[in-house]
């Protein structure tokens, strides 16, 4: 049976003026106003990126290191993955204190906020951010070039960031590049990637509620339409845009189409990457699983005693479902499961 969503039983929490106030607080109009010049032109941002590697990029060698990308669908634990690996201070990542100058890293230095307390993320999803948090930003710079400039400039915006925080290892993550892994392993042969995969309908139930608490908020705000616009995330609200052509399912409201979204999603990443020796699958309900952290540790060769803690998210869901879409897409989850 198909049932769209009905708003009243997704949360008893009414997140309108306290998703709205996200943005308030920590944009004031100079500051919209900034993100507006400085991300919403491909011409001063490839500017900026130009003065960025006259002043500051330095050739080294950087094609040999196994640099690490996380990717895949959003909800399914990309950010506690990227956090967790940040923290064992191996790595350097793209932060909020670089924006809005994602292009220019090292300029971004001399134009950075000075007092900015933890606060949990827009999302309301308990996740914890500030000036130093590593965030999804590279899609600015993959959104800013063609595939034949990617190719003539990724390895220089790389050395950028690992120059702005002095270290070797690049961390990205980015949920669109699934579609490049190719290109970077050309580029970044030693490169490792790292694809989450979350329990289906757990997972649609998730992209469903935040598609529609995004929805709502950029229609009332509409810098929060145009941020998200400028970072390339065009996962939820009004710039959705699907990962695949629908082929049963064209609603964004209907659990279904989510839960197509996913089969469409996983089945494609399966076929073409599950022999990839460079590619390492994590459950996102195993993520709270000692030995599965072990293991990733030994995958992207770090050693580092950690005290970060993994919370798994589960949800009772009550809205009713195509059980014949669900069946197919558990089985593709128990490919990668076992």
């Amino acid at each position: 049976m198909v049932t769209k969503l009905n708003i009243g039983t997704m949360t008893k929490i009414d997140y309108k003026l306290k998703r709205k106030a996200f943005y308030e607080k920590n944009y004031n109009f100079f500051q919209r106003i900034l993100h507006d010049i400085t991300l919403g032109s491909k011409f001063i941002k490839k500017s900026l990126y130009e003065i960025e590697k006259i002043i500051y990029l330095k050739k080294i060698e950087i094609q040999n290191q196994k640099h690490i990308f996380i990717t895949g669908l959003p909800r399914s634990g990309t950010t506690i993955l990227l956090n967790f690996l940040y923290s064992s201070n191996n790595f350097c990542s793209l932060k909020y204190s670089n924006m809005p100058f994602i292009m220019a890293p090292n300029i971004s230095r001399l134009f950075q906020k000075k007092n900015f307390t933890s606060q949990e993320r827009y999302h309301q999803d308990g996740i914890m951010f500030d000036l130093n948090s590593p965030e999804a930003f590279d899609e600015v710079f993959f959104s800013s070039f063609d595939t034949s400039e990617i190719k003539n400039e990724f390895l220089n915006y790389v050395q950028l960031v690992l120059q702005y925080e002095n270290n070797k290892r690049y961390l990205s993550k980015n949920n669109s590049n699934y579609k490049r892994i190719d290109i970077i392993l050309s580029l970044l042969p030693n490169s490792l990637f790292i694809i989450p995969i979350r329990e289906p309908l757990q997972h649609s139930y998730s992209l469903l509620t935040q598609n529609y608490h995004f929805y709502k908020l950029q229609r009332r705000y509409d810098f929060a339409r145009r941020y998200m616009n400028y970072l390339g995330h065009h996962t939820f609200g009004i710039n959705h845009i699907p990962w695949n052509k629908p082929n049963r399912y064209n609603d964004y409201k209907n659990i279904n189409y989510w839960l197509e979204q996913w089969i469409l999603f996983y089945k494609n990443i399966y076929e073409n990457y599950s022999n990839y020796s460079n590619c390492k699958f994590v459950v996102y309900e195993k993520l709270n699983n000692e030995g599965i952290i072990d293991d990733l540790k030994n995958f992207v060769e770090i050693n580092f005693s950690n005290h970060y803690k993994f919370v798994v998210s589960h949800k009772n869901i009550s809205l009713k479902y195509d059980e014949e879409l669900y069946n197919v897409a558990k089985k593709i989850y128990l490919k990668f499961r076992n």
